[in-house]
């Protein structure tokens, strides 16, 4: 018979370090000659990314050793950070960003030389930054794209599509450079090149949008000498979203568009000035473009084109662009990534489900099989300690739907005495243009195998439903997204699910501001864990990046004209509202959300009585990496559960809570 133990104290093999050593994902994935190449994060190695090989034989190696750190840091999100190529002799090339100075480099692995330096260094406002590389053997380029930093604030910069000598000579002259695009656009991402090479296709877009509210789809000629002629916008406009371009084997171009308030794909027609949907769906096939290089579909050499596509949950699909009938992968994976690649007939992507994390999946469009080939599932715990996910539609305030993924507490060897509800910690998604995934996540389980429930909600403004749900948020970020929290908890709480009494609301980022302005606008609450959060409106506007320094323009208004909404709206300024115990989390190297919000919100609530507890961590920026800082992030998120809801746990460091 189960032993009974009180919700939230019952034992569990899932601690937060072994949490903590799974998170991330294999990512950026390719094929370079017969090898597939991703990057993979390293948590107990500082949080870095590293590149990975497979060879034709299954073995996997690490390419790049520590201090090595794979990434980009373009629009701060980062993006495609390497690309590979095979000349023949001397084995592959590889081309990447390092995270540390932001140089491309230049590698080939199979020689003992070690990685060169392809672009300059720079330190005015934070240099030279590169990502989206793609490697032009004819040409002996990099084409990719550049952001450049003009002056010391953090909007003083430029992007253009740029060309970077595979020789090494831009590594002491920024002349010798060359800038492509004519600048007509604030944002772009990397172009990608016709099968004949006599055309190139981008995105780009500027201020107040944001990818997902309006981009163009640009089209150029491509010189005998790399240039670009006939500049010329094919698709797109204020009100239209393209997030991937690409070219099919035969020339023509095709690319994702939300025209139809779902993000479908369609070809363009011969003059490229009309295009007819592939297949119609009231689902996406594409997302929010929050880095660039994100691959949402893969043209075949065969026509075919490789699609992730779905409407809350995703799966891969083989989609014939004559017929429109789209065939679908087998398997459980519920959610496919943003990053496609094909070798032949094959087709390989990054996929997870509710009891596997994410690995590398190889579909062999031939035989309509699919097989894990990478990064594979290994069970560390006894599975029967994973959650079990609820996909959930609540009602909300005016009979709008809400989308929540439920995860109540689950336990082999534990049950609760008869009577007791478990407490439920309400998960806000960052973005906020996001989403939750339906898939295996051990800092879920860790929550829910020692009985506290989990709930995710996709509130209004998420991505994954339309366009239509998506703008649900459009000047009502801070109302929208707080009401339907709540109405999700409470509705819980109603039909027996949830103990009302204890329930806790966290979120990072997005959800960091949506945690805190629940806990400051609603009494649904009893406490709340707030991690990099946006905290006052004004006030971020003046230290954020570029990419998002125009972001409020759509979730609250023009700061001009409404300014008085921003200082409505945000937590800093209702201080004297918050009762409830908070966690705050912060990395002090945080260049989205920076910790002087985090500071000035803290000394309004200096004297109030208000228990809570800041930590801050150093080297982590927005979005931690490193496996300590997750350890001790979420050992004291769980403490601070304990303390408020009266559960006994003395396995996990005391979180000091002060006044």
């Amino acid at each position: 018979m189960v032993p009974t133990a009180p919700y939230g104290s019952w034992p569990s093999p899932i601690d937060a370090a072994l949490a903590a050593a799974h998170d991330g994902r294999a990512d950026h994935v390719a094929v370079v000659g017969d090898d597939l190449w991703w990057t993979e994060p390293r948590p107990a190695e500082g949080g870095r990314q590293t590149l990975v090989r497979r060879g034709p034989d299954g073995r996997v190696q690490q390419v790049l050793p520590e201090p090595w750190n794979v990434r980009s840091r373009v629009m701060e999100y980062g993006g495609r950070p390497w690309d590979g190529a095979d000349p023949g002799a001397g084995g592959p090339l590889v081309v990447f960003a390092h995270f540390a100075d932001q140089r491309l480099y230049a590698y080939e692995p199979d020689t003992r030389a070690a990685p060169r330096p392809l672009t300059p260094l720079s330190a005015v406002g934070g240099g030279l930054r590169w990502v989206d590389p793609r490697i032009d053997l004819d040409r002996g380029e990099v084409w990719c794209v550049l952001e450049e930093f003009t002056g010391e604030a953090p909007t003083d910069v430029r992007r253009v599509v740029a060309a970077v000598p595979l020789d090494g000579t831009a590594a002491e002259d920024r002349g010798r450079v060359r800038e492509l695009s004519d600048g007509r656009h604030h944002f772009v991402t990397g172009p990608r090149l016709s099968p004949d090479g006599r055309k190139a296709a981008w995105i780009g877009w500027d201020h107040p949008h944001m990818p997902w509210d309006g981009t163009e789809l640009i089209v150029a000629e491509v010189g005998e000498g790399g240039d670009l002629r006939r500049t010329r916008t094919v698709a797109g406009g204020p009100e239209e979203s393209i997030a991937q371009a690409d070219w099919a084997a035969d020339g023509r171009l095709l690319f994702a568009s939300d025209r139809s308030g779902w993000w479908n794909l369609y070809r363009a027609g011969p003059a490229e000035d009309t295009a007819v949907a592939l297949c119609p769906r009231e689902e996406e096939f594409a997302g929010p473009l929050w880095q660039v290089g994100r691959r949402w579909f893969q043209p075949l050499d065969s026509g075919l084109i490789a699609v992730v596509h779905g409407a809350g949950t995703t799966t891969l699909g083989i989609l014939d662009p004559e017929s429109g009938e789209v065939v679908d992968a087998a398997g459980p994976w519920t959610q496919w990534t943003s990053t496609l690649t094909a070798h032949g007939s094959r087709v390989v992507g990054v996929a997870a489900s509710p009891r596997t994390a994410y690995e590398l999946v190889e579909l062999d469009t031939a035989t309509g099989r699919a097989r894990v080939i990478g990064g594979e599932h290994t069970d560390a715990v006894d599975p029967a300690y994973y959650p079990e996910p609820l996909i959930r539609t609540f009602p909300g305030p005016g009979g709008r739907e809400i989308h929540a993924h439920v995860y109540p507490p689950h336990s082999p060897d534990r049950s609760a005495p008869d009577g007791e509800l478990p407490p439920y910690v309400v998960w806000a998604h960052g973005g906020p243009t996001g989403s939750v995934s339906l898939v295996l996540d051990l800092e879920t389980a860790y929550f829910t195998s020692r009985g506290i429930g989990v709930v995710k909600v996709d509130y209004g403004g998420s991505t994954g439903y339309g366009r239509a749900y998506r703008d649900r948020l459009r000047g009502q970020w801070g109302v929208v997204d707080v009401e339907d929290c709540a109405a999700v908890a409470r509705a819980l709480a109603d039909e027996g699910s949830a103990d009302p009494r204890r329930l806790a609301i966290r979120g990072g980022s997005a959800g960091g501001w949506t945690t805190t302005a629940s806990l400051a606008g609603t009494d649904v609450y009893a406490c709340g864990t707030v991690i990099y959060p946006v905290l006052d409106l004004t006030s971020w506007l003046d230290v954020t990046h570029d990419f998002e320094s125009r972001y409020l323009d759509s979730l609250i208004g023009p700061h001009a004209e409404v300014p008085d909404l921003y200082r409505d709206r945000s937590p800093a300024h209702h201080t004297d509202r918050i009762t409830a115990p908070f966690l705050l989390l912060q990395g002090l190297d945080d260049a989205i959300c920076p910790p002087v919000q985090c500071e000035r919100f803290l000394e309004k609530l200096t004297g109030r009585g208000i228990p809570h507890a800041y930590l801050t961590f150093e080297g982590e920026g927005h979005g931690f990496r490193r496996a300590d800082t997750m350890v001790r992030a979420l050992e004291a998120e769980l403490s601070l559960y304990a303390q408020v809801f009266a559960i006994d746990r003395n396995d996990i460091p005391l979180l000091e809570l002060t006044k």
